[in-house]
């Protein structure tokens, strides 16, 4: 008998208000978050954090002195209270542009292509786009929304049930390195480059050292600002897109071949690891949580199964005959066992005792894990965002 896990993910739902509508979006953030810090106040200094007691003191004054709704009242309420659990030493501060969450009592989807919602200027409907080639599944939304202001544009958060694949009985096991030079490689032999996102990571550092270094004209300091801003989070960007490119392919490629993947648990990698001052940038920015997060979760998706294991040494021991030794690599991209002379990219022999250490608890396949272990040519390596 098999199941079917569910899971919740979120749909980022893009509005496309007019000037008059962004208008009363922009008002509506402000009086709630003004709510949020008069609320905030009087619970730290009364020490209440209780909903219901809080409510109790503050709705009426909320509604009269923000304009707020009944509905966006008591939302107000909630969320000061929810941030209150997480610490109650210090008083709590609500941005300008903080989050609304909406339930469906106050925002209600008007077919595939608008959305009504409550506004201080009273109920609006607002266009909304999700994509070119998506559908909202509007029976598997659940619970409330938050509204989101992002570079001036506005966005709904919509959390969805997602049915997850029943873990299938891996025949093989797929090892993954991931890195910097190269974000990942399999032990197939395919390479995900990383020259991509490390060129616009140092255009982006170059640039953002010019316009950091602009004099005190002001004229000049306040353009040079702008550039700043508008280059924030584009690299961030470009980089979380191709780690999902990456992370699709992986676990597509995993699927086929019916193959567990195993990954290397990096978690505190940075303490351990020491770089040159001019490679501290490159190294601070490596976004390897974030790819692993990403092959994890459409993993769970495909009914993929993930072996996390412990990367110490991964690049200085020989697959074949397991020694391990500095002297293993003689340049930082090349291994060569001074043992049995086996040679190949680093990269790639470490993806071969990724796999193979996975296989250790994996029983099923360890008679036909070793199977492949000749370093690829040069011609097998793949671009970042496939070939």
């Amino acid at each position: 008998m098999s199941y079917i896990y569910i899971v919740l993910k979120t749909l980022q739902i893009k509005l496309l208000p007019d000037e008059e509508q962004k208008q009363a979006l922009v008002d509506t953030f402000v009086a709630f978050n003004e709510a949020c810090d008069f609320a905030s106040k009087i619970a730290f200094e009364k020490k209440l954090y209780n909903k219901v007691f809080l409510q109790r003191i503050v709705y009426r004054d909320i509604r009269e002195k923000f304009n707020l709704a009944a509905q966006l009242a008591v939302r107000v309420i909630a969320k000061v209270v929810e941030t209150y659990k997480a610490d109650r030493t210090t008083f709590h501060v609500f941005r300008d542009f903080g989050s609304i969450v909406y339930d469906p009592r106050i925002l209600s989807f008007k077919g595939i292509d608008q959305i009504s919602v409550s506004t201080v200027h009273g109920r609006i409907r607002i266009p909304m786009t999700i994509g070119k080639y998506r559908k909202i599944p509007f029976e598997r939304i659940r619970g409330q929304c938050d509204l989101v202001r992002k570079n001036k544009l506005f966005y709904l958060m919509v959390a969805v049930e997602t049915p997850e694949e029943a873990i299938i009985k891996p025949e093989n096991i797929m090892g993954v390195d991931m890195g910097i030079v190269n974000i990942a490689v399999d032990s197939t032999g395919k390479y995900y480059s990383g020259d991509q996102i490390n060129e616009v990571r140092d255009h982006n550092a170059d640039l953002r050292s010019r316009l950091q270094a602009v004099g005190y004209n002001h004229a000049s300091r306040k353009s040079a600002k702008r550039h700043l801003k508008k280059l924030s989070g584009k690299e961030r960007r470009f980089a979380r897109d191709t780690n999902h490119v990456i992370s699709k392919e992986i676990v597509h490629k995993a699927k086929g071949t019916s193959s567990a993947i195993a990954i290397e648990n990096l978690d505190g990698i940075r303490m351990r690891t020491t770089v040159r001052k001019g490679k501290r940038y490159i190294h601070n920015s490596w976004s390897f949580h974030q790819i692993r997060s990403f092959i994890e979760y459409k993993a769970r998706e495909a009914g993929i199964p993930v072996i996390a294991i412990d990367p110490h040494n991964t690049s200085r021991e020989c697959p074949i005959c397991h020694t391990i030794s500095k002297k293993n690599r003689p340049e930082r991209s090349q291994f060569r066992c001074i043992s049995c002379g086996l040679e190949g990219e680093a990269d790639y022999i470490a993806s071969l005792n990724i796999r193979n250490r996975a296989a250790v608890s994996q029983p099923i396949v360890a008679g036909a894990i070793f199977d492949h272990i000749d370093p690829p040519a040069a011609s097998q390596r793949a671009s970042a965002v496939g070939s």
